[in-house]
């Protein structure tokens, strides 16, 4: 991992929005703001739970708070049928981008499937650009607000659909012109990388990028298919990697304790093939700590936060990055995501800085960009000194 530049962090008694992030897995249709859901839904027939703004946003949260992922994923029937039009596609995407930069996001990769977004007659192609005009357009927003953000699309195929090789030919199609790499996403448990073989290949054929969701709904399997049939360079989520991972605790303490803090005595730290792999090759996990306990990526570790394996890993010297997953259904922003880490784990600057500098290495962009990307974090952080 990159050394942060500064010395010594002060103390965290500011607010963290301020601070330079970076954004890698934020799906655009778990993004939406409950008002334009509303007013979207108007204009395209569209019934909704609830027409007022701050009881749809409860609504998503609650419905997404019940740990299954199946019905977190079924929240999105409502954002997806506002998001069949250029308009509809459009407006979503520059708030989407709005929404990063007022939480402090300078670079931001956005998912999304275009596949779901065809029942209005829109073709791939006209979805992606569409798409494109919107984030352009809260680009040139935030820039015009004296603030700066870059984005990237990441073109993502549907496990459950048989598109994949479409999809990923769509994708290179618009590599040039706003998409930085490919996604698999949906139901993980069945549908494992492996299906879609053929799809990554022509990818790494036209070596055009990809991260996978596995290690979510599914476990070491579904993250071995990713990276050995994915060719995965990043795994979304991944977080059940630490299933390969064994704790033995010294005598006395709890042995079935999954909460690593300073008072566990750990004696000894043992990692599986499979993890020794995805730590020592610097794979970047896309971790989403809200999102994992919401869906119970995580139930196998415990119930509550302080439970989330997501410092264990950091501790370990994984390549761990913080993001949001969907900001609507979990109701929060990457601010808070930090906040989190800070108030469960106790967490400081450098911490905080380490992380994003992880994610900053870990985006798409060209070598050249992504210095660019490191340089501007490191002198935020530095000028907090």
């Amino acid at each position: 991992m990159t050394e942060p530049i500064v010395d010594a962090a002060p103390a965290i008694d500011f607010d963290l929005k301020s601070l330079p992030k970076v954004s890698l897995h934020d799906h655009l249709d778990g993004g939406l703001r409950p008002a334009t859901i509303i007013e979207l839904a108007a204009a395209v027939g569209h019934t909704l739970p609830s027409t007022d703004p701050v009881a749809l946003g409860e609504w998503f949260r609650e419905s997404a708070d019940s740990g299954s992922l199946v019905r977190y994923l079924e929240t999105f029937d409502h954002t997806i049928a506002v998001m069949q039009t250029k308009d509809g596609l459009f407006r979503v995407a520059k708030e989407f981008v709005e929404d990063l930069a007022d939480d402090g996001v300078v670079y931001g990769e956005v998912r999304w499937a275009p596949e779901q977004h065809l029942r209005a007659g829109l073709t791939l192609d006209e979805a992606v650009e569409a798409v494109q005009a919107g984030l352009e357009a809260g680009t040139e927003a935030v820039e015009e607000s004296g603030r700066q953000i870059q984005v990237g699309q990441l073109i993502t195929a549907m496990r459950h659909a048989d598109r994949s090789q479409e999809i990923a030919e769509l994708a290179v199609r618009h590599r040039h012109k706003g998409a930085v790499g490919f996604d698999i996403a949906g139901a993980e448990d069945g549908f494992p990388p492996s299906r879609f073989k053929d799809a990554f290949t022509y990818l790494a054929e036209q070596n055009f990028p990809a991260t996978v969701h596995a290690g979510e709904a599914a476990g070491l399997d579904s993250i071995q298919s990713a990276l050995v049939d994915g060719r995965a360079l990043r795994l979304g989520h991944g977080v059940r990697i630490a299933e390969d991972i064994t704790v033995d605790f010294e005598e006395g303490d709890n042995a079935e304790s999954s909460e690593y803090d300073d008072d566990a005595a750990v004696g000894m730290v043992t990692l599986g093939e499979l993890a020794a792999w995805v730590r020592d090759r610097h794979i970047a996990l896309e971790i989403c700590p809200s999102s994992n306990l919401q869906t119970g990526a995580i139930a196998g570790f415990g119930e509550g936060i302080e439970h989330h394996p997501v410092d264990m890993l950091y501790q370990l010297g994984f390549n761990v990055t913080i993001n949001t997953d969907n900001r609507l259904m979990s109701g929060v922003t990457l601010t808070d995501e930090f906040e989190l880490l800070v108030e469960t784990f106790d967490y400081d600057l450098d911490d905080l800085l380490e992380l994003t500098l992880n994610a900053a290495e870990a985006s798409f962009l060209p070598l050249d960009e992504r210095e660019a990307l490191v340089e501007y974090i490191n002198d935020a952080y530095a000028n907090l000194a």
